[in-house]
């Protein structure tokens, strides 16, 4: 294959730094809403500070709303992880009658509309008392990230030679110590990779919190969306910039990983 055939065309080049731009836009705009010095959104911002940070890091609504989604969306990550692997690792397996059933069912929630799941969920954790405690939030927010999780270790291990665990088991490793010693390696790209979905989804994640909040108990994209009904200054937009660096640092981390283990 030549050099000229490998490279992209200027058309679907430029096509893309539009679509860049265009889901760049919004960030674009959130980011210079938080160093504004005004009461409320005005853009673009006619003076500068750092008082809406401020406020965010020192107000107890908002410190105690960004301490509950860390502490959930960091259970959400383990518990979502190691569910999520062990049920790729299962499937990809066994040879069990109903595999797709089962893989649907797993994937579930990222194909039905997050309205109905809340409202299916706050109907059986009222029955259960689970509204409003967070071990409700954390079932709650598995279920929305166990897919994201699941479809990471189903893809890295549909590329895994598993010669290597025939060998492994062909000089006397265990079913155990072959898994923990070959196979975790192999796949730890794919397990990474889905944990830090998993953390982001939890971390984003507004329409069940908000059936499932009460006033003791509620996360940070719930107190931005009643910032916004009530509130109305650019309090939520210091709120905004911050998660949307955190989101994209944690959503290139993996390729980033990826691209130094190629080197080495």
């Amino acid at each position: 294959m030549s050099e000229k055939t490998q490279k992209s065309p200027w058309g679907l080049k430029i096509w893309c730094a539009l679509v860049a731009v265009w889901l760049g836009a919004p960030g674009f705009i959130i980011i210079p809403l938080g160093f504004t010095d005004a009461q409320s959104f005005r853009f673009p911002p006619e003076g500068w500070s750092l008082r809406w940070y401020r406020r965010f890091f020192t107000e107890p609504a908002w410190v105690d709303a960004l301490a509950n989604s860390i502490q959930v969306a960091l259970i959400v990550m383990v518990v979502a992880t190691v569910i999520g692997s062990a049920a790729a690792y299962s499937l990809s397996r066994s040879r069990l009658r109903g595999q797709g059933i089962i893989s649907a069912a797993i994937l579930a929630p990222m194909i039905v509309p997050g309205i109905v799941t809340a409202v299916a969920v706050l109907g059986v954790f009222l029955r259960w008392r689970l509204n409003g405690t967070l071990f409700g939030f954390v079932v709650a927010h598995t279920v929305l990230a166990l897919p994201f999780v699941f479809v990471a270790v189903t893809a890295s291990l549909r590329t895994f030679n598993r010669d290597l665990e025939r060998a492994a088991t062909s000089l006397g490793s265990g079913p155990w110590s072959t898994f923990r010693l070959v196979t975790l390696p192999m796949i730890l790209p794919g397990v990474l990779s889905g944990a830090v979905f998993a953390f982001v989804t939890s971390l984003d994640e507004v329409v069940i919190a908000l059936y499932l909040q009460t006033p003791d108990l509620r996360t940070l994209p719930v107190q931005m969306f009643n910032s916004v009904t009530i509130d109305v200054d650019p309090t939520i937009a210091a709120g905004s910039t911050l998660i949307l660096l955190v989101t994209t640092m944690l959503v290139l981390l993996p390729q980033v990983l990826r691209r130094s283990d190629k080197r080495g």
